[in-house]
C-alpha cells in the first residue's frame, strides 16, 4: 500500500493567526519542539502546517480526527525533516498498516508546501 498527501498554504494565513491569537495559536498547531526550531520564522511554521495537512490527507481522514500536535515535524542534525506521529494519528497509521513515512516541505516568502508519502503492508 502506498498513500500520499500534499498541501499548499499561503504563509500570511499563519502570520495572521499568530498576530491575532499569539501563543494560543502556536500551541494549538505546533509542538514546543517545532516552535523552538522555527524561532518565529512564519514561513517555516507554514511549511510544517502544510505537512500536517498532507499527513491528514494521506491518512484518509483529514485533520478532523487527530489533534494538530499529534503530527510533528522534527529535523535531524542536517535539517532533514522527519515525521513523528502520536496519539490518534499513530493509531490511524497503525490501523492502515502505514509503517514508513517520507515528508518534504518548502516555502517561498508567500507560500509553503508540504508532501507526505507513506508505505505500508
Amino acid at each position: 500500500m502506498l498513500v500520499s498527501g500534499v498541501d499548499l498554504i499561503e504563509v500570511n494565513r499563519i502570520e495572521r493567526g499568530v498576530a491575532r491569537h499569539g501563543q494560543r495559536f502556536l500551541d494549538r498547531f505546533f509542538t514546543p519542539q517545532e516552535q523552538d526550531f522555527c524561532e518565529g520564522r512564519v514561513a517555516s511554521l507554514a511549511g510544517r502546517f502544510a505537512v500536517k495537512e498532507a499527513v491528514g490527507k494521506a491518512l484518509g481522514t483529514g485533520i478532523g480526527d487527530v489533534r494538530w500536535v499529534e503530527i510533528e515535524v522534527v529535523c535531524d542534525g542536517r535539517g532533514r525533516p522527519n515525521l513523528v506521529l502520536r496519539g490518534r494519528a499513530r493509531q490511524l497509521a497503525d490501523q492502515l498498516g502505514l509503517k514508513t513515512w517520507s515528508i518534504s516541505l518548502s516555502h517561498t516568502e508567500t507560500h509553503a508546501i508540504g508532501l507526505a508519502v507513506a508505505v505500508g503492508e
